[in-house]
């Protein structure tokens, strides 16, 4: 691919250059990551994937953090802020002596500042602006934060106001996300200068912990330690960088991720097999993190889209599949199947609703009603890479075909590259197909949001179902800031949810992550991206 070809000779200008200069005199640590798939986007602005927010989460960093391993926001390019008391003022007082990375392509000539906030935020809320229109759509920020917001204003250098149209409950936990990483505008300048806005996007450059310098599209990704990183001094130590290189080494089969590790080519190898979690533990100078994750899995059928336009084929189809038996064909053991759109390990959910019982004869049935009795043929999108919330989507999808045929319903396997599957979904692609995520900051609005009618428009909502009952449920949750009065609107919405039956669960999963047994300072992070700041390899 020509972009990945220029940009790792970009990258690796740069960084040779950099790294001739300041030769250490002791050996390099480095730390191997064996990841699962390339990233959709360098800039998590532009992409809704996890694959997408760990490299973010390296290079750059947000006005406020969740603590690494847990839910608790912390300060972090804001020192401080405040919130007028009806909900609409956020004044946030920025960090000082905060240093951005340098490029072969630029150097910066200030620290970072009230215009990156100003620029970061506007450049994706102002559709008129002509940066709206470099790189690609919004998501995260479309779906929330730009209902609420109106405008952010620069009072001084180190001071900046997001004023909102409407109070929200999330905002300020929904600013953690890497999707709302700060840009240097100063870097945008001078690419927008240059003719190379894309740069912006396709070199990132930020104030975190590591510098990217190379990128191989299915191959790899390098960062460079970034020893001038504001948090080493105090503002949040736990996130610097305690090795000189970080490489994410892209390995999409499980069973390869586990063999680099067993052979010392990566010391932490993300998302492994299920059947593979008993050896794990058992493998000398390996050891197994795992976490209870907040989580949704689901398939997902076009609601605009015969025959599934009908409730009653949409039920049918949920009834086929022999659930218990796919959980524990394709968890193993580590999830249970789910009815709640917001999982029991988050507030909100909704504890009353039950999976569909299994009863292929119901299915039929209900399928003759709806003019079906002969069946149909469909598509069946399935995830080509293993997730926490979906450990194997090819086994998934081979069981709900198998299923599906006994009612007489063809179903076609389709799968795509990983970011090419989350670009045609986003595209409206597919009648039916894969989706789920892990939530980016402790609310339950993220995914609630993400199938409501607005955001049909932003692709997230990938059934494009529309139930105004659901949205206005949930808009009234946003705006409230009583949590059990939120609590119980999200449970009503999901009531709509289970009886209009857009999507089908899969399962309530938990997290692994496979490590050797000389790696330090790892915590395995449920909400957004993983960091890797604060882990070091010992001998």
């Amino acid at each position: 691919m020509q972009f990945a070809k220029s940009l790792t000779r970009s990258l690796m200008l740069g960084s040779t250059v950099a790294l001739a200069a300041a030769a250490p005199a002791r050996a390099a640590s480095t730390l191997v990551v064996c990841t699962e798939a390339s990233p959709d986007s360098l800039n998590a602005a532009l992409s809704t994937a996890n694959t997408s927010f760990d490299v973010t989460e390296q290079i750059a960093d947000r006005l406020v953090e969740m603590e690494v391993g847990g839910s608790t926001l912390k300060p972090a390019l804001a020192e401080s802020w405040t919130i007028s008391e009806d909900g609409l003022r956020y004044t946030f007082k920025l960090r000082r002596g905060v240093k951005f990375h340098s490029s072969a392509s630029f150097k910066p000539a200030r620290e970072f500042n009230a215009d990156d906030v100003v620029f970061t935020y506007n450049r994706m809320l102002d559709h008129s602006s002509p940066w709206y229109k470099v790189g690609g759509s919004y998501d995260m920020f479309s779906s929330f934060i730009e209902p609420a917001l109106q405008s952010v204003t620069k009072l001084d250098d180190h001071t900046v106001v997001l004023t909102l149209k409407k109070p929200s409950a999330s905002f300020l936990n929904a600013l953690s996300i890497q999707s709302l990483s700060i840009q240097s505008a100063e870097y945008a300048a001078a690419m927008e200068k240059a003719g190379t806005q894309s740069r912006l996007d396709q070199q990132p450059i930020g104030t975190g912990p590591f510098q990217l310098l190379q990128y191989q599209k299915d191959s790899l990704i390098r960062f460079r330690a970034f020893r001038e990183f504001w948090g080493a001094g105090g503002g949040m130590p736990e996130r610097a960088a305690k090795v000189d290189n970080l490489v994410f080494s892209i390995t999409p089969d499980p069973a390869v991720r586990l063999a680099k590790l067993q052979a010392n080519e990566c010391q932490i190898a993300r998302y492994p097999n299920a059947a593979d979690l008993k050896r794990i533990r058992t493998t000398p100078n390996l050891t197994l993190q795992e976490a209870t994750i907040a989580s949704t899995s689901y398939l997902a059928m076009r609601t605009d889209h015969k025959p599934f336009d009908d409730v009653r084929v949409r039920r049918a189809l949920a009834m086929a599949i022999d659930m218990k038996s796919l959980v524990e064909a394709v968890y193993q053991g580590t999830g249970t199947p789910a009815a709640s759109l917001v999982p029991p390990s988050m507030w909100g959910t909704n504890a009353d609703l039950k999976p569909f019982d299994y009863d292929p004869q119901a299915a039929k049935a209900l399928l003759a009603e709806a003019g079906l009795a002969s069946g149909f043929s469909t598509d069946l999108w399935a995830i080509p890479v293993a997730r926490a919330y979906m450990p194997n989507g090819r086994r998934a999808a081979e069981m709900i075909q198998a299923d599906w045929a006994k009612i007489g319903v063809t179903a076609k396997i389709v799968s795509f590259e990983w970011g090419e599957y989350l670009r045609r979904r986003r595209m409206g692609e597919g009648d039916v197909g894969m989706s789920g995520g892990t939530w980016d900051f402790p609310d339950p609005s993220q995914m609630v949001v993400s199938l409501t009618c607005e955001n049909m428009k932003t692709g997230r909502n990938v059934a494009n179902w529309c139930n105004q009952v659901y949205s206005d449920l949930v808009d009234k949750a946003g705006v409230l800031s009583d949590q059990s009065q939120r609590a119980a609107l999200y449970q009503q919405a999901q009531q709509v949810l289970h009886d209009d039956v857009p999507v089908v669960f899969f399962a309530d999963a938990k997290a692994f992550v496979a490590l050797r047994s000389n790696v330090q300072g790892f915590k395995l992070h449920f909400l957004g991206g993983q960091p890797f700041g604060g882990v070091s390899v010992g001998d």
